[in-house]
């Protein structure tokens, strides 16, 4: 159903450069102590309370509600540019901003404002929907049980993202009465939610995406979001933000590797200058670099384009244009994910080409910007999503809008 809104009212945009020159402060302090977090593997807490003090996630909201009303694009290059400073400060915001899009595109009244006071106000929201251990794909263990005029949530989700930073949870649940499928959107502010940072993989170490449990977490009734009525665009907009990410990496490497150059003394007696920064290969290797992260950046942002269009169909009450818009949306993001990751990968491993022996010293921890480029392009793989454009560039096949992962079937 399409809900028709004025489109005044809409986050159709705002002036970039104002917006960025609000948190370009921030992001030079996040920068400052990214190389310590990574080596130390600790949590960004404070510098993602700056962001909430600031009004970061607020972004997105219309203006009239207090928020910037930026697009959609818009947002994509403001997280470019925080990922530059800390690539994973935006993965851990990554499931606010989606709950902040679906409350965009809820109907317009008394429960939307609600929500988007709290962003407002600087209230984060974190995800928790993968279920943990040996679950059957398609099964939801974790469930919501109404119980006396509110609800209980009980379960365990893992790689719940931001959720250890986060004032709310959006938690990916089963209802116990109907077995219908919902969203849950739990305070974290309360006994009956434990969060662990239990999150061991090589790269994007500091996203906060451990271990949710839920033991009789109380959801109040308002709070329980029926699961059909999400925002068609939803895994466009996971995926953009995970571009987002890969481009700020890349912008960080081509920062980086810049410095190194300029800052070099020593020189290899095979070499082709007297100083690095004037060897031709060497120059060859930085320019390449910058060309493969400004396509990057480039593509991150034109994927956003048919999402921001869907955001609008959403209100036109042109059922045809939303559901091109959805379809675009899904294979742009896709198209995107599949060649960001493969130049911003490169770009993180090619920075070493430009370097000597010194350049993979543990004090520099070059090293994690293709751990975290890795790490962030091995989520929803590669393969699948060329498959499913390739689907649909031959037979017309409507891409996937919401796929799960768990145990198969076929498993003994």
């Amino acid at each position: 159903m399409t809900h028709r809104q004025n489109f005044a009212s809409l986050s159709s945009g705002t002036d970039y450069e104002q917006l960025a020159n609000r948190f370009r402060p921030i992001f030079a302090r996040i920068a400052e102590g990214a190389v310590e977090r990574e080596r130390t593997r600790t949590l960004p807490r404070e510098p993602i309370e700056w962001l909430k003090k600031a009004g970061f996630g607020a972004v997105r909201v219309p203006v009239e509600a207090g928020g910037a009303g930026a697009s959609l694009p818009q947002l994509v290059q403001l997280l470019i540019e925080l990922a530059e400073a800390d690539s994973n400060i935006p993965q851990a915001l990554r499931g606010h901003f989606a709950f902040v899009e679906d409350r965009l595109n809820a109907p317009a009244g008394p429960a939307r404002d609600v929500w988007f006071k709290r962003f407002v106000n600087g209230e984060l929201v974190g995800n928790a929907w993968t279920e943990v251990g040996a679950v059957k794909i398609g099964d939801v263990v974790t469930k919501v049980s109404p119980a006396d005029g509110e609800w209980h949530l009980n379960g365990r989700k893992y790689y719940s993202t931001g959720s250890i930073f986060a004032d709310w949870i959006d938690v990916f649940a089963r209802r116990s009465d109907t077995h219908g499928d919902v969203i849950a959107a739990v305070s974290t502010h309360q006994p009956g939610v434990r969060q662990y940072d239990d999150w061991d993989g090589f790269g994007q170490r500091t996203t906060g995406s451990g271990t949710s449990e839920f033991v009789d977490a109380v959801v109040e009734a308002d709070n329980v979001i029926d699961f059909s009525t999400r925002f068609k665009y939803q895994t466009a907009l996971y995926q953009l933000v995970l571009l987002a990410v890969l481009a700020g990496i890349g912008r960080a490497v081509e920062r980086d590797v810049a410095r190194q150059v300029r800052e070099r003394t020593r020189i290899f007696s095979h070499g082709n200058a007297p100083l690095v920064s004037q060897d031709v290969q060497i120059q060859q290797v930085v320019g390449q670099i910058s060309a493969q992260v400004y396509a990057a950046e480039i593509t991150a942002i034109r994927a956003a384009e048919p999402a921001q269009r869907a955001y609008i169909a959403r209100f036109g009450g042109d059922e045809q244009a939303e559901r091109q818009a959805n379809i675009d949306a899904e294979i742009e993001s896709a198209k995107a994910q599949v060649v960001v990751a493969d130049l911003v990968i490169r770009a993180a491993s090619d920075l070493f080409n430009a370097l000597g022996a010194s350049g993979v010293g543990e004090s520099k921890a070059l090293d994690r910007h293709w751990r975290n480029a890795r790490t962030a392009a091995t989520h929803n793989p590669l393969i699948y999503k060329a498959k499913v454009i390739g689907d649909w560039v031959i037979n017309g096949t409507e891409p996937p809008y919401v796929w799960q992962i768990g145990g198969s079937p076929a498993a003994k």
